[in-house]
């Protein structure tokens, strides 16, 4: 399957005169997660509690600014509309995404788009289910055919970057006695 994307903003061109650039569709990045903790607990620690186990030292707006700012807080408005944005200790924000689908505590979506670049959002959704030991988190991570050229390279960065993520800050942080 082909991707079509306008090469050119509609403006004033004729659609018949825009050029067009097709990308082939890139599979989405899915990583999972067991965790032994609640469905309600879990949800709460990934939206509520995400500057608990989030790296924000290196994964972050601040962090690719590059000029020794940092995060002074991580903001997650827990509701449809919603941002996920950081404040930086210099007061600047930084919007990471925005609250597509909010279903408590089993499914949400994000429009997503933590970095500094001049690119369009993709699309993070994460789900909770109950298992016997504990609490499933699965994310999918999707949309790369709106990076055009670039859209293999982050989804490769994406790959690594999830397992991370999910398997080496949130599981430990959900495994904790507080549950982060």
């Amino acid at each position: 399957m082909v991707f079509v994307i306008d090469d050119v903003p509609g403006g004033d061109i004729p659609t018949e005169r825009r050029e067009k650039r097709r990308f082939p569709m890139i599979e989405p990045v899915r990583r999972e997660v067991t965790v032994a903790a609640s469905v309600e607990e879990t949800f709460r620690l990934f939206t509520d509690d995400m500057a608990a186990w989030w790296p924000l030292e290196t994964h972050s707006m601040a962090a690719d600014r590059e000029d020794g700012t940092a995060v002074a807080r991580l903001v997650f408005e827990a509701r449809l509309g919603g941002r996920l944005y950081e404040i930086a200790d210099d007061g600047t924000e930084g919007t990471w995404g925005r609250v597509l689908t909010w279903e408590p505590p089993h499914r949400l979506v994000l429009a997503w788009k933590p970095n500094l670049r001049d690119e369009p959002e993709t699309e993070v959704e994460v789900t909770f289910a109950a298992v016997e030991t504990g609490t499933r988190v699965a994310l999918e991570h999707r949309g790369w055919e709106l990076l055009g050229e670039r859209a293999e390279t982050a989804a490769a960065g994406y790959r690594s970057g999830w397992a991370y993520i999910l398997g080496d800050r949130f599981a430990p942080a959900a495994a904790a006695p507080s549950g982060g």
